[in-house]
């Protein structure tokens, strides 16, 4: 899955899901190959460089637990958390984050995806949302 998503492969990405399968980020949730692959679209277009460096995996029976680092520059819109959508920067980013699978038969049911947003906003040159 690392490899498909470093050399931006849809098509190898989508193979290693089940069709249902669902995936949270902090931006979205996405369920099925087509919200998948729109989101992973729209990361690229943000990042189009992007690539992942793991760090280390864990695995414990059908959950799998990755940890590793996310580098790439800011050349194209990205969505935020909070629902906006950011504009080109320019910026760098190298951001700590974290996915949790569960898989049956070698394949992705569900992934969480967690990652530093202060450090991300950091990068960009944003804050944080102010608390409501």
């Amino acid at each position: 899955m690392i490899s498909a998503v470093n050399a931006h492969d849809q098509g190898a990405l989508m193979e290693c899901y089940v069709p249902g399968a669902v995936a949270v980020w902090p931006e979205m949730q996405a369920e099925g190959w087509d919200e998948i692959i729109a989101f992973q679209g729209h990361i690229v277009e943000g990042f189009p460089d992007m690539r992942v460096t793991v760090w280390d995996k864990m695995v414990c029976d059908d959950n799998v637990v990755v940890e590793g680092t996310v580098t790439g520059t800011h050349t194209g819109p990205f969505l935020l958390a909070e629902g906006e959508v950011l504009q080109a920067t320019g910026r760098s980013v190298s951001v700590r984050c974290c996915w949790v699978f569960t898989v049956e038969h070698d394949l992705v049911v569900s992934q969480r995806g967690y990652y530093d947003q202060l450090e991300c906003y950091s990068h960009l040159g944003l804050r944080l949302p102010a608390p409501e």
